[in-house]
């Protein structure tokens, strides 16, 4: 690319960011603006200030985007009860959008010609990194160093970082040996010993829950209270978007939940073994299934059911900003406009179990489901005629001898 004199740099601080931020400026000669967003991954971020500095970068972004994260991103993705391949509650891809968002924005604000990022070039996120920023900029540049460059391996990286003055750990130490990425939704764990599906993982690297054998032999019940879709209330003490899901990471990994371990299939073609901790997730997603099952009419709950894979695979493959799924989230936050009461929840070594709900919207009627008297709120004979009339078709086809 020619012509960049200025671009803006998804940097965490870290080993490749940092190399990325240099070659950058090496390989482009261009200003470099770094943009490092806390969403919540439990780090300390200000040191990333002091790196940029110390790499003559003068427009540095350091923003807190955990409200924005969860109520923008996180509610509306649950409300759709979204879980990909059966098993992935989405949480790196629902961050990329937020990301590149951002990036834009920031570009937009400073005048860039291009935006950049450290996703390589064998994942899923440069995808969703690069689909997001086209949509909200379509003539934006983006420049993906891991797609360019020959710095393929930790040793490259630091004799970079040696040849051009880089301050980074060097040392591997403690360090976690897993390539890992955290948010206020979750924390994903693969390479090392998680590329053999085959082995199983070892019980220190998970950060976020203890395992249901060590959790406590008590059960932990929680209530939480609807709006339209949300959490907005834990034991009836109202929240913030970010403060629900926070306290709901450290409830539920106090009680061994929402380990997962998936191979999944990425939208680049392979096949990719990773291990997730989505504590307060697995605990939203039962809760909001719960307090659906007697708010929700049945053919509007069915319908969002049948939509769901679609709308995880448009989250999973990079889509966020899409007509399509921008289609699908208005019908489904129409479909939470009587999404409202209580659901109680019991925790337990690992599982969450739906012990109650109630809401003001209930369709549940006690006085139709009873197997007591009803008082002819239902006329059983009716049953027989709507039975002959959905076998009419199977009758016929009998009658016709055709094999079932």
């Amino acid at each position: 690319m020619s012509g960049i004199k200025k671009v803006v740099l998804a940097y965490s601080g870290g080993l490749d960011t940092s190399v990325i931020a240099k070659w950058l400026m090496e390989t482009y000669q261009c200003e470099v603006v770094t943009f490092t967003a806390d969403l919540g991954q439990g780090e300390e971020l200000e040191p990333a200030r002091a790196k940029a500095k110390a790499m003559g970068i003068k427009e540095i972004y350091i923003e807190d985007l955990r409200e924005e994260f969860v109520r923008d991103f996180v509610n509306p993705m649950f409300r759709a009860n979204a879980l990909y391949e059966g098993e992935y509650l989405l949480g790196t891809s629902i961050a990329r959008p937020l990301i590149a968002k951002r990036l834009v924005e920031i570009a937009n604000e400073t005048g860039a010609d291009a935006i950049s990022h450290g996703a390589t070039g064998k994942g899923n996120d440069q995808v969703r990194f690069e689909l997001g920023a086209y949509a909200l900029k379509p003539g934006i540049r983006v420049i993906a160093p891991w797609r360019e460059w020959d710095l393929n391996s930790r040793d490259k990286l630091l004799a970079y970082c040696d040849q051009h003055g880089i301050q980074v750990e060097k040392k591997r130490g403690t360090k976690s040996p897993y390539s890992m990425d955290a948010n206020l939704l979750h924390i994903s764990y693969e390479g090392d010993l998680l590329e053999d599906p085959a082995a199983e993982p070892e019980e220190d690297m998970w950060l976020w829950s203890v395992s249901p054998e060590n959790a406590p032999d008590t059960p932990t019940y929680i209530e939480l209270t609807y709006e339209k879709g949300d959490i907005v209330a834990v034991d009836g003490e109202k929240m913030s978007p970010a403060t629900v899901l926070a306290h709901l990471n450290k409830v539920a990994g106090a009680n061994g939940i929402g380990r997962a371990d998936i191979v999944e299939n990425r939208y680049v073609g392979m096949k990719s073994r990773g291990c997730y901790e989505t504590p307060g997730g697995t605990v939203m997603l039962k809760g909001h299934r719960a307090i659906e099952s007697v708010t929700l009419d049945r053919e509007l709950a069915h319908l969002k059911d049948e939509l769901m894979p679609r709308y995880a695979s448009l989250v999973y493959n990079g889509y966020w900003f899409s007509p399509e799924r921008q289609a699908l989230q208005a019908l489904i936050d129409y479909s939470q406009q009587y999404v409202n009461g209580k659901v109680r929840l019991k925790l337990y070594k690992g599982s969450v179990a739906v012990v109650g709900r109630e809401s003001a919207d209930s369709l549940f009627d006690a006085n139709i489901a009873t197997f007591e008297d009803d008082a002819g709120a239902y006329n059983q004979a009716d049953a027989g005629g709507f039975i002959k009339l959905n076998a009419l078709r199977l009758r016929i086809a009998a009658n016709k001898g055709r094999k079932i």
